[in-house]
């Protein structure tokens, strides 16, 4: 199966099951296109027929240059994943590589568009104590067979909000590894509010990753990222989000925002971001009832599409001036991307990604924490809702009739459970709105590689 298509002046031509991705002349792009459909013959005489100035023995070697790329299993490769979807999966059964501990189920903010209702999800208020969050990282190392790196992710509500828990837990997650055999690489999330020197200083020491949530221009970022009298958090975030960065020599963090119906223009907030100082960088589309203020519409997609062409244009541009930057959902690796296991089974949520609540409850992951028909179990006595789990192990690229011919299969990977059950009632469904923001994505983040690949040639 290939995809083509047409992006930033180049011809691209995507074998989907190799991964080999062909930047062509139009001569190869049509020829590639009705290779299949004919014999060699009926395609020379129809290309020359189009293509009047092209010599005969020119068109004839593009032939050849073709079949021969097939020959290779560079194009028309076939798909022979399929039959590795389930074996690949049951081969790490039980074996649990990361968590996501909801250190504070409360928050200083109040966000509208919040999945998890201001950071309660739908419940208490409450904070994680040592001896809970303790437990789970003990749980982690008991079910992580040989795996020898282990992720944590110090999540919200706010979880600065619980901070000498946080530093409690890595202390003792450090004191353990030698012994287990184990290297904990922690992550925090935070909002901003609380960052002073110490979290600065703790997090340049611990955090392989800190992920920053800001949606960019200050009247975007305050009509939604609010206190609880209404007022705006840009102006408090900003600089200490700037001194943070400064201090991790500007790596290993990501500023998070979302784009809402009040910014589909959502390259205008990425245009602040770098305006800021920050280069590493992330936009999310809100995930909502389509009944809710910030939903996006069918004419904000419209919107959203054009922004992402557009900005894969501006990177193109600041890389020539010098200055690039990283936008995570362009980065992808033509050469040596995710593995099979990856690219055929997703995320792992639930089978070896979970959620752990501050009462030690464990759910799919952070998206699914507060219903209750997905509680996995707890972390005193493991998983005992095995039926859902085992859906979630079933959940494969292969698992979803629409995406078996779906060019992006391989990069999305079935995409995300939860998305796919809030917008459909079944974490095996098809969130349509979200696949063709997916798939616009992915051919601009090919586009992008392939015309640094080819400046890095010349």
């Amino acid at each position: 199966m290939i995809h083509q298509y047409k992006l930033g002046g180049y011809n691209i031509v995507l074998d989907v099951c190799s991964g080999a991705v062909h930047a062509v002349d139009d001569v190869a792009y049509d020829m590639i296109a009705a290779f299949e459909s004919a014999d060699r013959a009926d395609v020379i005489s129809a290309i020359a027929e189009k293509y009047p100035n092209e010599t005969a023995e020119d068109i004839a070697e593009c032939y050849d240059q073709i079949a021969e790329l097939k020959a290779a299993g560079e194009l028309f490769a076939p798909d022979t994943f399929e039959p590795m979807a389930g074996a690949l999966k049951a081969k790490t059964a039980g074996v649990i590589k990361a968590l996501c501990l909801h250190v504070a189920h409360t928050c200083n903010l109040s966000c509208s568009y919040c999945f998890a209702s201001q950071g309660k999800y739908h419940g208490e208020r409450a904070i994680m104590s040592y001896e809970v969050g303790k437990r789970a990282l003990d749980f982690l190392v008991e079910n992580s067979g040989t795996r020898h790196n282990l992720e944590v992710d110090f999540f919200g509500g706010e979880p600065l909000m619980n901070f000498d828990v946080v530093k409690q837990l890595v202390a003792y997650a450090r004191s353990i590894e030698k012994e287990k055999g184990k290297n904990f690489r922690f992550t925090l999330t935070t909002n901003g509010v609380l960052i002073d020197d110490d979290v600065i200083d703790f997090a340049n020491k611990e955090m392989s990753n800190v992920v920053l949530s800001l949606d960019g221009r200050k009247e975007i970022h305050d009509r939604f990222r609010v206190d609880y009298a209404g007022n705006g958090s840009w102006e408090k975030i900003v600089p200490k989000f700037q001194r943070l960065v400064n201090a991790r020599g500007r790596k290993g963090y990501y500023m998070r925002g979302t784009f809402t119906h009040a910014n589909p223009d959502f390259l205008e907030d990425i245009r602040t971001m770098l305006d800021l100082g920050f280069t590493e960088l992330s936009m999310e589309p809100v995930v909502t009832a389509p009944n809710d203020p910030s939903a996006l519409t069918e004419a904000d997609r419209r919107i959203v599409m054009e922004q992402y062409e557009k900005l894969a244009e501006l990177m193109l541009k600041r890389d020539a001036e010098g200055k690039p930057f990283t936008f995570y959902h362009y980065m992808i690796d033509l050469k040596g991307g995710p593995c099979i296991y990856k690219r055929i089974s997703g995320c792992g949520s639930g089978t070896e990604y979970m959620a752990v609540t501050p009462w030690g409850d464990l759910y799919p992951c952070h998206q699914f924490v507060g219903d209750e028909k997905f509680r996995l179990g707890d972390i005193w006595h493991g998983v005992s809702n095995t039926a859902i789990q085992n859906e979630f192990a079933s959940c494969n690229v292969y698992a979803r009739e629409e995406c078996r011919d779906c060019w992006a299969r391989l990069y999305c990977s079935g995409g995300c459970a939860a998305n796919a059950y809030h917008a459909t009632g079944s974490v095996r469904g098809v969130y349509k709105e979200g696949c063709e923001l997916f798939k616009k994505r992915m051919e601009c983040a090919i586009m992008v590689a392939a015309a640094r690949e080819l400046g890095s040639e010349e």
